[in-house]
C-alpha cells in the first residue's frame, strides 16, 4: 500500500493516532459513523509525511523489537520472566483493571525519577465512554486515568507533543501502537533517547464505539447524558459501569458484556493482528484465567511477561519497591491456556493473510513474529476456511 488513503479504504487502520503526530495535528483522528478513530482529510499529507506514515503504519508493517539474548517461544516470542503478578496497593489492585500492574508500573517509573511522565490514555472528561491520550507527571495522574479502554483510542497522537518536552517518559498503549512506535524510532532518533519503557497489555482487539453505543441504547441513555463510562477495574475483572449526570447508575457483567464476541464489533486490522503479545514492548501484561475466560471475581490476578532488559529491571525493581507483588512463574504453555484465542490467531495468520491476497489487499508484513511456522499448524481444511473468511471480511469492510 501506498497511501494512507489506501490503508483506510482496505480497513486496516487502526487510529493509532500517528498521521496525526507526524503532520503535527494538520490530520486528526476523527470518529466516523461506524465507531472508529481514522485520519481526516486524508489529503493533507506532504508527500514526505505520508512516507513517513507507511514506513511505520501498523496496517502495514509489524516488526518484533524484544532482546535476542532472549529465549525465544513460537507463540510467545523473544521472553525473559514470565510470573503473575498485582499491584502491591489494594486501592490500585481493586480499582484499576488486570490487578493494576500497568497502573503501578507507571507510578513506580514516576517515583523512581526513572520518567518524568507517562504517555497513556484515559476517559475523554467531556465525553466519558471515549478515549484520549493525556499526560501523567504523577501517580496521582496515572491513577485517575487507570483501566481499560476497549473502545478506539490514539495515543500516538500524543507522541509528538511528548518528544517536544525532550525528558525521559514512558508509554503505555496497545502492542500495535507501540509496533509504529519502534517503527518510527528508526526515523527519529529522539524516540530511543528519550522512551524509558514501553508498556502495553496483551490485546484481544480493539472494538468500535458501536459496541458501546448498544449498551447505551440497552439502558435507554443518551450519549451526552453520561458522566462515568467504566468497561472494567473495581474488581477483576469487574463490571462495565454507566452513571449518568443526573444520578443514575447501570452495570453489567464482565462475561455479559464479552462473552459473545460476534457482538465485539473489533476492527479488521484487529482480525489480522500479527502482534497482539506486545513483542515490541518492555514489559506485557496480560489477564491469565484459565481457560482464557473469568468465572467470576477475584483478588486481581495478571501475568508480566518481560522482553528486554529494560523490562527484566523494571519488574524486579518496582517489585524490590513494594509496588507490584510478583506470584509464581508462568510457563509459555500455561500461558497457552490462559490466552487461547491468542495461540489460534496466531495459527491462523498466515491464511487470513492469504485471504486479503485474494481479495486484492497487500498483508501485513511482519518481522520477526513467526507467522508462516505458526501457518503451518493448521489443517489444510481450517487453512482454506480461514483464508476465505479473510476474503470475505475484507470484501466487506471495503464495501
Amino acid at each position: 500500500m501506498t497511501t494512507v488513503a489506501e490503508i483506510v479504504a482496505n480497513d486496516l487502520c487502526i487510529g493509532c493516532g500517528l498521521c496525526e503526530a507526524v503532520t503535527e495535528s494538520r490530520v486528526q483522528m476523527a470518529m466516523t459513523p461506524s465507531g472508529s478513530l481514522r485520519p481526516t482529510p486524508l489529503d493533507a499529507f506532504s508527500a514526505c509525511e505520508e512516507q513517513k506514515v507507511i514506513d511505520c503504519c501498523p496496517g502495514v508493517v509489524a516488526e518484533a523489537r524484544a532482546a535476542e539474548d532472549m529465549p525465544m517461544d513460537p507463540i510467545w516470542g523473544r521472553h525473559g520472566a514470565m510470573r503473575y503478578a498485582w499491584a502491591a496497593n489494594a486501592e490500585v489492585r481493586f480499582e484499576a483493571a488486570t490487578a493494576g500492574v500497568l497502573t503501578s508500573l507507571g507510578q513506580y517509573l514516576l517515583r523512581s525519577e526513572t520518567a518524568a511522565f507517562v504517555l497513556h490514555t484515559g476517559a475523554d472528561p467531556a465525553q466519558p465512554m471515549r478515549s484520549r491520550w493525556v499526560i501523567s507527571e504523577t501517580p496521582e495522574e496515572v491513577q485517575a486515568n487507570k483501566g481499560s479502554r476497549y473502545g478506539p483510542t490514539a495515543p500516538l497522537a500524543g507522541i509528538e507533543s511528548a518528544l517536544e518536552r525532550n525528558e525521559p517518559f514512558a508509554v503505555i498503549a496497545k502492542p500495535c501502537d507501540l509496533g509504529a512506535l519502534h517503527r518510527l524510532s528508526s526515523l527519529d532518533p529522539r524516540i530511543d533517547r528519550l522512551v524509558a519503557a514501553r508498556l502495553a497489555m496483551v490485546c484481544g482487539g480493539q472494538s468500535r464505539l458501536s459496541k458501546s453505543r448498544r449498551l447505551l441504547e440497552e439502558f435507554g441513555i443518551e450519549e451526552s447524558a453520561v458522566s462515568l463510562f467504566r468497561y472494567r477495574g473495581h474488581g477483576n475483572p469487574g463490571p462495565t459501569r454507566v452513571e449518568t449526570i443526573e444520578g443514575e447508575a447501570f452495570e453489567i457483567g464482565y462475561l455479559q458484556m464479552w462473552e459473545d464476541e460476534g457482538t465485539w464489533d473489533v476492527e479488521t486490522r484487529c482480525k489480522l493482528c500479527p502482534d497482539a503479545l506486545g513483542e515490541a514492548a518492555d514489559v506485557v501484561v496480560a489477564d491469565v484465567w484459565p481457560g482464557g475466560a473469568p468465572t467470576g471475581e477475584d483478588e486481581g490476578f495478571s501475568g508480566v511477561i518481560a522482553r528486554s532488559a529494560i523490562g527484566e529491571s523494571l519488574v524486579t525493581d518496582a517489585a524490590s519497591e513494594g509496588c507490584i507483588v510478583l506470584g509464581e512463574p508462568i510457563s509459555p504453555r500455561s500461558f497457552d491456556d490462559m490466552q487461547p484465542h491468542q495461540v489460534r490467531k496466531k495459527a491462523a495468520l498466515a491464511a487470513r493473510y492469504e485471504g486479503l491476497g485474494d481479495a486484492g489487499v497487500s498483508p501485513i508484513a511482519t518481522r520477526g513474529l513467526r507467522i508462516e511456522e505458526l501457518g503451518r499448524r493448521l489443517s489444510p481444511s481450517e487453512a482454506r476456511t480461514q483464508r476465505a473468511g479473510a476474503a470475505a471480511r475484507i470484501g466487506r469492510a471495503r464495501a
